[in-house]
């Protein structure tokens, strides 16, 4: 074979590397791989590469001749492996088909099952299982999801015949159903598919294999995966293996079961084997909700009160063996493993293994008993942990003494809490939040298609699926509260209401959900702030140990600076003083100052501004206690803050004795077509000094005052915005400079300071050498930056950033994570030439970038000296430094 296609298990050969490298064969076929050569028993089967799926998509979907006779071969050594040959009438192989990206995408394309029944086959797989029931309800299976995920049909319109036929029958459960009424389905489904797109279901095996195999390719492209890339940064050009493998089933009586599993619990991180099986049944019947699953250990199913017996007391020697297999496996990878498992006729096999995704609060916890059980080291378990998964532990959770009016109760699916207004689609749900309501996702069921709802949602509810339904593995790996297989929900799709044993709610009405009891509620219920001790101070402290930058906060308040420092804040990297001024107080003091029409009548207005300005800036360094304050000067162009209506232009003509015509006129002088790139910034200083002389008095005052006070003195650093020349600093700095000399001779004492600038033009990256001559620092403002280096408006870019990113254009957007190729450049060019000219200057981001991790990985590689982000995402920032600071060791 060419490396196209790889085999495992059946005594395949696993020597080449590229097997069992994930970003060539995915992690289900790397894994598989893996598996089969440490002498598990994995069914045979092979991998199509994600080479080829790439290869595939960019030649406009064709298979090349080589890739057909690979396929061909490696069927042959899946044949030899079980005995069987595909598509012979007498004893057929069967085979199934799935897609693995590099990376866990749930949702990404279902599962084709049974491969290579037709009307021939059907019968040889009758006779050699001697049992027509299972043969033929195999066949209804195959139908029913080939004509989905390969032939695109309504999954509805089969679905609806199965329960019309059940009706017919008098039946409850689908297993009621005998051969014969299975083998009249078939014929019914085969109608269907027949009416819906005018051909018959393919009979020729080949074509049901070469279907399957385009589908998961063209999957790759699909909207929801599309989606789930760009809610999960997941570059476009990965592309995604197939992995074709000989059936085993789980479907055959009460001696075969199929189960989906976990070493450890992924809800909490307690290691106790945790997962969910089902006898006689087949794989999908786990995960898509069908069936209610049952637990796996004695110990789950009494601490739950249920009554089915769980797999370690109904089949103890199956138990045994996987027991065995969990602890092998975790050994093996150093992870908590998400493991598949399907016991045919008492035989044990498993069908993947990968590293299972886990709440926050468990990522925590199993990183920290890893590292003390000696299963991973201190370096690892920070690693392990993803920094955007901390999201989940720094908001409110429910007060357990809030009055709680209880609905029902559901399994605790992904643990948090939420209110929110109930909607029943995720296209409502994504419209609502879109519009800011909290919203809360009420489904029978979630597939993949519901995934932008999910991310929009505060918490899903479903009233069917298990604890490892899609739902559950979805919310939890996004970080959303879920409770599922709330059985008394029934939903009335038409009336979009929804009943909960005897209250009826309708959607827009409230819900609160608890996802670490599964309660569902009525109403909003009260929250408390969370706890950031135990394991989440551990990772903290292990994190600080191991990172290189600082990690400071954006803040301009008490309050937000208190819980930045709360959360291991080191300062303030911006603190944007244009936000005080629009405080109801000052406004009018503001517009006063705007409206003026020489500098005496400026000074004037500013007078009554500079006490204010003294309080805001004592309050912030009173809390931030010594630390570094970087505190930007006025940036926003003046028009932002002038009357809009004719209520304020009229109080404002009482304060200023002009008239309204008059204000009208001056308001209409000072109106800009491109306000983002004319008068703001550092050309407002230089226009009016007296704007920044006002606010460095304000600064000093403010900074004697509380190292008066103290005995702590704070150390501001004053940022010059938007320049891009050396001129334009020399003078800001003379002018701040100048203030301060005055303040420390009135006050009889001196501060340490520095007066740097905003790097946020291209121009001054480019004349960086120059600029630093007279700056002390630079902060990137990566925000204006990413605006001024692509000519994109960040606030009309939604329109069209999502279809530049779903067409390859940008890998992410450029103002979540930093454009490295282009914006990136400008940084680390600046960051070389101003420290050509001054080796000791500061160098730090504050742009909303500061708080991703990517964007710090490329901080890390450049050398900046800190990181700025927002309040909340401070905990995530000194992580991702750490992660980026270990990885760039390594």
């Amino acid at each position: 074979m060419n490396n196209s296609v790889y085999t495992f298990g059946g005594n395949a050969p696993h020597s080449d590397p590229r097997q069992k490298d994930k970003t060539i064969t995915g992690g289900k076929g790397a894994n598989l791989a893996e598996m089969a050569s440490i002498g598990l028993p994995v069914p045979p089967g092979f991998t199509i590469t994600t080479e080829e799926c790439v290869r595939y998509l960019r030649d406009g979907g064709d298979f090349s001749d080589a890739l057909r006779a690979d396929v061909a071969t490696a069927l042959t050594h899946i044949e030899g492996a079980v005995g069987k040959r595909f598509g012979d009438a007498a004893d057929p192989l069967l085979v199934s088909v799935r897609s693995g990206a590099r990376v866990s995408m749930p949702g990404m394309m279902d599962t084709v099952l049974n491969l290579g029944l037709n009307d021939k086959t059907v019968q040889g797989l009758a006779a050699t299982s001697e049992d027509a029931r299972f043969a033929w309800d195999s066949y209804r299976r195959f139908i029913q999801m080939y004509s989905d995920v390969v032939l695109g049909l309504d999954h509805g319109l089969f679905e609806e015949a199965l329960e019309i036929a059940k009706e017919d029958k008098g039946y409850f459960a689908d297993t009621e159903m005998e051969a014969d009424d299975w083998q009249a389905l078939v014929d019914e489904y085969k109608g269907i598919v027949a009416q819906e797109q005018g051909t018959p279901f393919p009979q020729d095996v080949n074509e049901q294999l070469w279907g399957a195999i385009r589908a998961v390719f063209d999957s790759w492209d699909s909207d929801r995966a599309k989606v789930y890339r760009r809610l999960n940064d997941i570059p476009g050009d990965w592309g995604t293996a197939v992995n074709v493998q000989a059936m085993v089933f789980g479907n055959m009586g009460d001696t075969s079961a199929t189960g989906v599993a976990f070493t450890r619990d992924p809800a909490t991180g307690e290691r106790a084997y945790y997962g969910e099986w089902l006898v006689n049944a087949q794989g999908e019947d786990v995960v898509a909700g069908i069936r209610t699953p049952q637990y796996l250990t004695r110990a789950a199913r009494e601490a739950a009160g249920a009554k089915p017996l769980s797999m370690e007391e109904a089949m103890p020697d199956a138990y045994g063996q996987l027991a065995k297999v969990f602890d092998l496996l975790e050994n093996h990878y150093c992870d908590m493993q998400d493991i598949e498992f399907t016991v045919e006729r008492g035989k044990l096999w498993m069908l993947q293994t990968r590293s299972g995704k886990r709440t926050a609060k468990a990522a925590l916890r199993m990183a920290v008993e890893m590292a003390s059980e000696g299963l991973i080291d201190e370096e690892t378990a920070v690693l392990r942990v993803d920094p955007m998964a901390l999201d989940q532990l720094l908001h409110p959770t429910l007060d357990p003494n809030a009055a709680r009016d209880v609905l029902t109760t559901g399994l605790p699916a992904s643990p948090g809490a939420a209110s929110g207004k109930i909607v029943l689609d995720a296209d409502t749900a994504e419209q609502w939040a879109g519009r800011g309501e909290k919203v809360i996702l009420v489904r029978v069921e979630t597939s993949p298609e519901d995934i932008h709802g999910m991310h929009a949602a505060q918490g899903i509810l479903t009233a069917r699926g298990g604890m490892t339904s899609h739902a559950a593995v979805v919310a939890r790996g996004m970080g959303r509260c879920c409770v599922s297989g709330a059985s008394a929900v029934s939903i009335d799709m038409k009336a979009r209401t929804l009943r909960i044993g005897n209250r009826e709610l309708a959607e827009g009405d409230t819900l609160t959900l608890d996802g670490g009891n599964g309660q569902v509620m009525a109403g909003e219920v009260a929250t408390i702030e969370p706890e950031l001790a135990g394991d989440f101070g551990t990772i903290m402290d292990w994190a600080d140990r191991h990172r290189r930058m600082k990690v400071r906060t954006n803040a301009e308040t008490p309050a937000d600076c208190k819980m930045a420092v709360q959360f291991g804040a080191e300062g303030i990297g911006l603190c944007r003083t244009e936000h005080m001024f629009f405080d109801a107080n000052r406004i009018s003091a503001v517009r006063q100052m705007i409206l003026a029409e020489d500098e005496a009548g400026r000074r004037k207005a500013l007078a009554k501004l500079l006490p204010e300005q003294r309080a805001d800036f004592r309050a912030i360094f009173e809390v931030m206690a010594g630390l570094p304050v970087t505190i930007r000067l006025l940036d926003p162009p003046l028009h932002e803050f002038l009357p809009t209506g004719d209520a304020e232009f009229e109080e404002l003509a009482e304060v200023t004795g002009y008239g309204v015509d008059h204000l009208r006129r001056r308001a209409d002088e000072l109106h800009e077509f491109n306000p983002m790139l004319g008068h703001r910034g550092c050309r407002l200083g230089i226009t009016y000094p007296e704007i920044y002389e006002m606010q460095a008095r304000a600064i000093f005052e403010a900074a004697c005052e509380v190292a008066d006070a103290s005995g702590e003195a704070p150390v501001p650093e004053v940022m010059i915005p938007l320049v891009s020349t050396r001129r334009e600093v020399e003078l800001m700095k003379a002018l701040v400079d100048k203030t301060a000399g005055e303040v420390f001779a009135e006050k009889g004492r001196t501060l340490e300071y520095l007066v740097g600038t905003m790097i946020e033009l291209p121009r001054a990256a480019l004349m960086a050498g120059e600029i630093a001559e007279q700056a002390t620092f630079f902060s990137f403002g990566t925000n204006d930056l990413t605006q001024t280096t692509l000519g994109v408006s960040r606030d009309d870019a939604g329109r069209f950033l999502s279809t530049y990113v779903d067409k390859g254009i940008f890998a992410r957007d450029p103002f979540v994570s930093l454009d490295v190729d282009g914006v990136g450049q400008l940084v680390q060019l600046a960051a070389e030439r101003g420290r050509a000219t001054r080796p000791d200057i500061k160098l730090g981001i504050c742009g909303e970038h500061g708080g991703d991790p990517a964007s710090i990985a490329f901080c890390e590689e450049v050398g900046l000296d800190y990181v700025s982000a927002s309040p909340y995402r401070v905990p995530i920032a000194r992580l991702a430094a750490a992660q980026a600071a270990l990885r760039e060791k390594s």
